[in-house]
């Protein structure tokens, strides 16, 4: 086995590129900030599912599968036919997280407060 100093670089394939203006199948998973559970129990559980689904049918795009928890959400969805592809997205999911986070706050009388992790950064 190669030392660390000798072995050629690996490829890491869990840190594809973004590359999110061509039209097609995409899995998503976007978290909230420091994976706080802020949608924990059922109407807070509700309002993300039916927000989601509702937004993805607002801006053309057709999902397979989806899965909402307390602090992350995943979707494969495919991209709407226009032209455009996939460029939606961050228009899409800038609303949907938005009018949650906006909501949530409301209901923890927490104005202000981070709740999504920012699209395309980690903690």
């Amino acid at each position: 086995m190669p030392s660390a100093t000798t072995a050629k670089k690996m490829p890491w394939p869990h840190a594809p590129l973004h590359e999110l203006s061509a039209k097609g199948a995409y899995f998503l998973t976007a978290g909230t900030y420091g994976k706080n559970h802020h949608f924990r129990g059922r109407d807070r559980l509700e309002a993300i599912h039916r927000g989601l689904l509702t937004v993805t049918q607002d801006f053309g795009w057709r999902l397979e599968a989806w899965a909402v928890f307390s602090n992350h959400y995943h979707f494969v969805g495919h991209s709407p036919d226009k032209d455009d592809g996939a460029e939606s997205l961050s228009e899409m999911l800038g609303l949907l997280h938005e009018k949650t986070a906006k909501w949530i706050n409301q209901l923890d009388k927490a104005p202000g407060r981070q709740v999504w992790q920012i699209f395309g950064t980690q903690d």
